[in-house]
């Protein structure tokens, strides 16, 4: 099958050729992302390839009909980015990488904690400028700590687990609970709850409609003072607006996010030498109590073997005729089943 590779960086066609290194499909990268203004480079290709930030709307999906394109095949588990009932309109299946490693995003989580809390990123350049100081680098025990997880799918369960290790009591929130963490000791609770009784909370949901900017005004003001924040999941879980007025207002005292709602414009793209016209992610980088990194959290060898793998066995499976079990169905997405 020939497959156009929209938004490719240089680990994709590393993993991606070693994973197809027997040639049964011909990869064409590109670096340009996919939307409707750029879909016309999919002519005379049997199916494209996309991820996180591409904008396969309607307009896209139609000119994508128009090329016979015979598939979508997403290197990512969200597919937010994609009008599904377009998609279903015009025929087109969609494919996703439903779980590539929890454990790498859980652990990038942690990593943000751990930084933001003992501030080894600022010791680091301290030291490296002959600054041994240890003043403003106090943070505090996770032990004991009480730390609230919304979203116990794969990415929070693992979360979960591995702060239940730092002796942290562990708050969750889901609408389909997981009981062998129940049997761990994490407890389920409503959101009320979760906010207020959390130092920590870092969120592992889905991006829908009823998650859209889940954590607002509203939201932080039934936070503890100073909670952590921590988002490596969608960028659209948070209103930007609100958290930096939480940050300015010290109720927030903490904010680790590795996705962010504009983030397409700006993330897997080299603007060292460029003016950022963005002024909410200008604002966020003035805080000393905030990081920000650039959607690395999926991020390791082992995921990004699983993603190339997994992508190429569903398009293995497409042209075979197989059952496509990582086909992303509209009526199931509804509800509808």
């Amino acid at each position: 099958m020939k497959v156009a590779m929209f938004s490719t960086l240089p680990h994709d066609r590393e993993y991606f050729d070693a994973a197809n290194r027997n040639g049964r499909h011909e990869l064409v990268y590109f670096e340009h992302s996919l939307k409707k203004e750029t879909a016309p480079i999919a002519r005379g290709f049997d199916g494209v390839c996309a991820f996180v930030n591409d904008r396969i709307d309607r307009a896209c999906m139609e000119i994508l009909h128009s090329l016979h394109i015979k598939v979508i095949a997403l290197r990512c588990a969200g597919f937010n980015q994609v009008d599904l009932q377009a998609a279903h309109d015009y025929g087109i299946p969609v494919l996703r990488v439903p779980a590539y490693s929890p454990h790498a995003i859980a652990e990038h989580a942690v990593a943000l904690i751990l930084t933001l809390n003992r501030k080894t990123h600022k010791a680091y350049n301290r030291v490296r400028e002959g600054n041994f100081s240890a003043v403003r680098l106090t943070g505090f025990d996770l032990y004991g700590k009480t730390t609230g997880v919304i979203g116990t799918g794969k990415i929070g369960s693992a979360f979960a687990q591995i702060m239940l290790g730092f002796g942290c009591k562990i708050l969750a929130y889901d609408k389909y609970p997981n009981k062998a963490l129940e049997h761990h000791g994490v407890k389920y609770t409503d959101l009320d709850e979760l906010y207020a009784q959390s130092d920590i909370i870092s969120l592992h949901c889905p991006l829908t409609p009823e998650t859209h900017k889940m954590i607002n005004q509203e939201s932080i003001a039934r936070m503890k003072d100073g909670v952590m924040l921590i988002n490596t999941s969608r960028g659209k879980l948070i209103s930007t607006s609100s958290v930096i007025r939480g940050l300015r207002e010290r109720k927030i005292g903490y904010l680790g996010i590795d996705v962010y709602a504009q983030e397409e414009r700006l993330f897997f793209r080299d603007l060292s030498e460029m003016l950022i016209e963005d002024e909410a992610i200008n604002t966020l980088m003035t805080f000393p109590n905030v990081l920000v990194t650039a959607h690395q959290a999926f991020m390791t060898r082992e995921a990004l073997e699983e993603i190339a793998g997994t992508t190429l066995q569903n398009l293995d499976d497409l042209e075979a005729g197989r059952k496509l079990v990582n086909e992303v169905q509209l009526d199931v997405v509804q509800g509808k089943q």
